[in-house]
């Protein structure tokens, strides 16, 4: 594996293998048919912000099953159960409605997570699953009726019905029921069929009440409740009700697929157009080339024939990454697509890391190849830091994001992996083929003068360390002020509420205003943003009653059809009190966790005022970003929570750079005065802090400038908290990490703990 032929082949089968993976996407359909279907279905597929689409999280209510009554070990196997089995009947019922590819999860404890695409007004599905259809038929009271009475309205009527309680046969003796036609009145009805001991229990029940009215009740609803003029046997009977053709037909699907062992309940709603689904793929496609362009073309400017080698890492890198997305059939979604973005523009740092290296080792006047070989070996420890630290950040927002967050989390953890495999083995392979080819000619790697000429005399950065802390401090407390007054402007991910976009070319805001003057849509407030005819409406917070059968929108939506009749409602969220609460208590959770999650890794790989340096820096970063989300007026929700998550695996991968230089810096010469030390190590990352940073910056341009409202929640926070942290980094970490030291020396201890080669020379020189 040390050869250079050996390599070349074993990574040239890993990309070969990758690319192979990725290429069933790119497939015109003549040719995928030509093909195996295990290698054609190998593809990506598409989140339904991207083809359009509904998704529903339904509830479990489990409040009427006692399940607290139970031990804890029991009441989680009855929960499982209660849930497994309305998964279950979910699945029956949607399959039953002839949907393309719905896709069906459960989230969480007590979640139920649907996708539908291709569903863009999923009104009669949330019936369907709100429906629990639990059918049971009761003798009409009487005076000769035993035990309790009950009092039941008639579906859609007013009409009451006296029943006894006593349950006469339950609904789950029906094997079949269909849709018909009454043969004399033509209405619609439901015929029924019962299975074996239904039959015989029904011809039993009839046979001995010949004269008394039997009702179907369904969900404390009486369906008929016809008298029974003669015995029925054979196990067939039909329910009408004055049907229509839809409600007919829906209730022989719910009779088939079984009732739900609880009720669900719509907790939250989200449905994008198929129009909006096709621009938000091409704007996504376009803001990536874009994107990858740009940085393809700062990395050619800056290292010339070297920048083609770090070029063409890159791209195998971003096949690599479809590869690996496809292999798992992810789901790519919008935030997904800005995660390959946002990896293309961080996956060149190790390029840039391992070139500033090299040069640097090339400068000391090694041969071509022992700088190329040291220049690698120094770079990978830092490579491995500053990637686990994202990870960390990136592996919190899979585990309390959901949906499109999580694709934006997997894209995000993929592109980091591929990118230390292609910088480390991919882009050492070509640059040492191309040492080779040199001879014995020097290497010399390009960069930008006036950069270069940094490294070659320490600048005093930490002259500025008072002023740098000063004005950190006044703007993260100022941030801090902003978030209490006049605070952040919320997405209904965390207030809960309804938000519509109504397209309608002929109306004006005051024309819509004046259509939605319905008491019950009080305090809704209308926007007018993009294109001009487009509107986005936004209800405030409502009951979990309201949001789960989803009157308010409708509402909405009917009361602008009457004024526009062509207008159409490219996206609709509905989040619910219960699923917004959730996400500030994640939020927060996952924000906590980060923190300590880096805190933890930065105390083992480093020492502890290492990892509390860069925790106090991360935490005066996280400030002002949330400063800029209030000046800015950015609307803060799942998104922006992601590119908060993000920014703290940036920001502290940028840290790791200079703190790994420092640490070198101790190890090579321990007794040197801290500030020249810091000066020295700020001064030698500087180019590689300043690069990153920018290619970084310009990856993401084009989704700011061009991506719209989708994505501005995301896009517009990284551009912010890029600037942040790198001026941190150079300003405020390594301050911060001063003064700690200076602690550290009072008490008599050492600023790093001795390496396992300095523990056994210790050990061979004891007595």
């Amino acid at each position: 594996m040390k050869s250079l032929r050996s390599r070349a082949i074993v990574y040239g089968l890993v990309v070969l293998l990758g690319l192979l993976s990725a290429l069933p996407n790119l497939l015109s359909a003549p040719s995928a048919d030509k093909l195996p279907d295990w290698y054609t279905q190998n593809q990506l597929a598409l989140g339904l912000d991207l083809r359009g689409g509904s998704h529903l999280l339904l509830n479990v209510d489990t409040s009427e099953l006692a399940l607290d009554e139970l031990p804890p070990g029991q009441r989680q196997a009855a929960l499982d159960d209660v849930v497994e089995r309305s998964l279950e009947m979910v699945r029956r019922r949607l399959d039953e409605t002839g949907l393309v590819d719905p896709t069906i999860t459960r989230q969480g404890e007590d979640g139920i997570l649907v996708q539908l695409p291709g569903v863009d007004d999923p009104a009669r599905i949330r019936e369907l699953l709100g429906t629990t259809a639990k059918m049971t038929f009761h003798w009409a009271a009487s005076g000769r009726s035993l035990g309790p009475v009950m009092t039941l309205k008639g579906n859609g009527s007013e009409q009451t019905y006296r029943l006894e309680k006593r349950v006469a046969m339950a609904g789950e003796h029906i094997r079949d029921a269909q849709m018909a036609f009454h043969p004399d009145t033509g209405e619609p009805i439901v015929t029924f069929e019962l299975d074996k001991e239904g039959a015989r229990l029904f011809g039993d029940m009839t046979r001995h009440n010949v004269g008394r009215a039997l009702a179907v009740v369904l969900d404390d609803d009486v369906l008929t409740a016809p008298v029974i003029r003669s015995v029925i046997a054979g196990g067939r009977g039909e329910i009408s009700g004055s049907f229509t053709t839809t409600e007919a037909s829906d209730l022989a699907l719910l009779l088939r697929a079984g009732a739900l062992p609880a009720p669900l309940d719509v907790v939250e709603e989200r449905t994008v157009g198929p129009e909006l689904g096709s621009d938000s793929i091409a704007m996504g496609v376009s803001t990536g080339l874009i994107g990858t362009l740009l940085v393809f073309g700062f990395m050619l400017t800056i290292y010339r024939r070297w920048g083609l080698i770090a070029c063409t890492a890159l791209a195998l890198n971003i096949g690599l990454i479809f590869g690996a997305l496809s292999l798992f059939r992810a789901t790519l979604t919008l935030p997904g697509i800005a995660g390959i973005i946002l990896s293309i523009g961080m996956a060149v740092d190790a390029n840039i890391l391992i070139n500033e290296r090299i040069r640097e080792e090339a400068r000391n006047g090694g041969s071509a190849l022992k700088s190329l070989s040291a220049g690698f070996d120094r770079a990978w420890s830092t490579i491995l830091d500053s990637n686990v630290t994202t990870l960390i950040a990136i592996s919190l927002l899979f585990l309390f994001g959901s949906g499109p967050v999580r694709g934006f989390a997997v894209t995000m953890a993929i592109g980091l992996l591929t990118s230390m495999f292609t910088a480390i083995g991919v882009t050492r392979l070509l640059m040492e083929w191309r040492v080779r080819k040199l001879g014995r000619q020097p290497l010399r790697i390009p960069g930008p003068a006036f950069l270069s000429r940094l490294g070659k005399k320490p600048l005093n950065i930490m002259r500025a360390r008072f002023m740098g802390i000063a004005v950190s401090a006044v703007l993260s407390l100022a941030s801090i002020g902003l978030f209490f007054q006049p605070g952040l402007t919320y997405g209904i991910d965390f207030t809960g509420g309804s938000v519509v976009e109504v397209k309608a070319d002929d109306l004006s805001v005051e024309t819509l205003r004046l259509s939605l003057d319905d008491p019950a849509l009080a305090g809704l407030a209308i926007q007018e943003f993009g294109e001009p005819g487009y509107f986005q409406v936004r209800l405030p917070a409502q009951t979990a009653d309201q949001v789960a059968s989803g009157e308010l929108v409708s509402l909405l939506k009917s009361d602008v059809l009457e004024t526009a009749p062509d207008a159409t409602f490219p996206r609709v969220e509905m989040v619910g009190p219960k699923v917004s609460g959730d996400f500030s208590e994640a939020t927060i959770l996952a924000i906590l966790m980060a923190g300590a999650g880096m805190l933890a890794y930065l105390w083992i790989r480093f020492e502890s005022h290492f990892a509390l340096a860069a925790t106090l820096t991360l935490a005066l970063d996280l400030a002002k970003t949330i400063g800029f989300f209030v000046l800015a007026g950015v609307e803060f929700n799942l998104t922006a929570v992601a590119a908060l998550l993000a920014l703290i695996g940036y920001s502290v991968n940028d840290k790791v750079v200079v703190f790994d230089r420092i640490r070198e810096r101790l190890r090579e010469t321990p007794d040197r005065p801290l500030i020249p030390l810091m000066n020295d190590s700020i001064t030698s990352t500087l180019t590689r802090t300043v690069l990153t940073s920018v290619t970084t910056f310009i990856a993401i341009i084009p989704m700011a400038v061009a991506g719209g409202d989708a994505v501005a929640s995301f896009a517009l926070p990284m551009l912010f908290g890029i600037v942040v942290g790198t001026s941190s980094s150079v300003f405020i970490a390594a301050p911060m990490l001063y003064w700690l030291s200076q602690r550290r020396l009072k008490k008599g201890m050492p600023q790093l703990r001795p390496t396992a080669e300095e523990r056994r020379e210790a050990l061979d020189g004891m007595p």
